[in-house]
């Protein structure tokens, strides 16, 4: 397949970093198909959907420049390229889908947490269709109000990076507040990206905007001993590590442990955060839907396990969000002592 800037996308599962991705290629003049949940739909198609981030872009898309559905038929039969955007224990569902609907030859994209749904889409969507795999290193915040467009907010910065292997597909995505990469070892910075995301958790049992949270030691030195108890995992496993936006996680355990002002000083790049934004974890909490914690701690858990290593704050954080979670009420809102019975 042979790839230009008119190559049909399809943003399958567009929620929060999809809408995001999604409405930055369309405002770029992308062919793009925002495939949705109906109600999401419905509401960008009367006011529009607004596209903000950390830099300062901030423009309103009309709903008559948007293509939007909720058949995923209608959204994949043609569609050239697919952006998976869905929540990692989605993606058997969307791979169905795609193996049901989309072309063969399709390109499919995963934009998601987690460290094997490139796999399990590799598995189910069928020979005939490349799977590539992704990482988006930024943390994007959706809000709506009533009469007024959804907006979708990229509360971080980061640059997004792709499998290498497909000609003319970094071009085609990498759009002014998308930046792409192209990246010769996608497991090793996967894997290096799930450390990073542990805090996904705490930011979802504290309830706080992340820029307090990680401002606070206390929840930084539980971050720091869950990074390295999945270090000592990774390593048993024989697992490598790649840097993050160019930090090795090895780094970043050692700089949270830094007092306040040090690190400060040492991850002014970490802290460059939208005061408002917290995790996706912590907006699936407060929407009373399932979180992705069997996709990011249940990964060091299980590896551990077949490992034989000890991870008891990883199995704790995990714990307390599904606790969370069955208890319907949103955040628990805990202090970080409330973590502090496992040493």
């Amino acid at each position: 397949m042979t790839l230009s800037p008119r190559s049909s996308i399809v943003v399958a599962g567009a929620g929060s970093v999809g809408g995001y991705v999604g409405a930055r290629l369309a405002a770029a003049g992308r062919d793009v198909t925002f495939l949705m949940r109906k109600p999401l739909a419905d509401t960008i198609a009367r006011h529009g959907l607004r596209v903000s981030d950390l830099d300062g872009r901030d423009e309103i898309l009309p709903a008559s420049s948007l293509k939007l559905t909720s058949d995923p038929k209608t959204a994949l039969v043609s569609a050239e390229i697919i952006l998976v955007t869905v929540k990692a224990h989605g993606t058997p569902a969307m791979s169905k889908l795609i193996a049901e609907h989309a072309p063969q030859g399709a390109i499919v994209v995963s934009l998601q947490n987690g460290v094997d749904n490139a796999t399990i889409l590799r598995n189910a969507v069928g020979p005939g269709r490349k799977v590539v795999d992704a990482m988006v290193p930024f943390n994007v915040v959706q809000t709506r109000t009533d009469g007024a467009p959804p907006r979708f907010h990229r509360a971080s910065s980061g640059t997004m990076q792709i499998e290498r292997g497909v000609d003319g597909l970094r071009d085609l995505l990498d759009v002014p507040g998308t930046p792409f990469a192209e990246h010769g070892d996608m497991e090793a910075l996967l894997w290096g990206k799930l450390l990073v995301n542990l805090n996904n958790a705490l930011n979802a049992l504290s309830g706080l905007p992340l820029v307090e949270q990680l401002g606070d030691r206390r929840w930084r030195l539980l971050l720091s001993r869950q990074i390295r108890e999945g270090l000592a995992v990774l390593r048993t496993a024989g697992i490598r590590l790649t840097p993050v936006e160019g930090v090795h996680p090895r780094l970043t355990a050692f700089a949270l442990r830094l007092p306040d002002p040090l690190f400060g000083l040492a991850a002014r790049r970490m802290m460059a955060i939208d005061r408002n934004a917290r995790s996706s974890m912590w907006e699936d909490l407060e929407a009373r839907r399932p979180t992705e914690i069997d996709h990011i701690q249940g990964e060091i858990v299980r590896l551990a396990e077949k490992h034989g290593v000890a991870t008891p704050l990883n199995r704790r954080v995990m714990d307390l969000v599904k606790q969370a979670e069955k208890a319907g009420k949103g955040s628990p809102k805990l202090a970080p002592e409330s973590l502090e019975t496992v040493r």
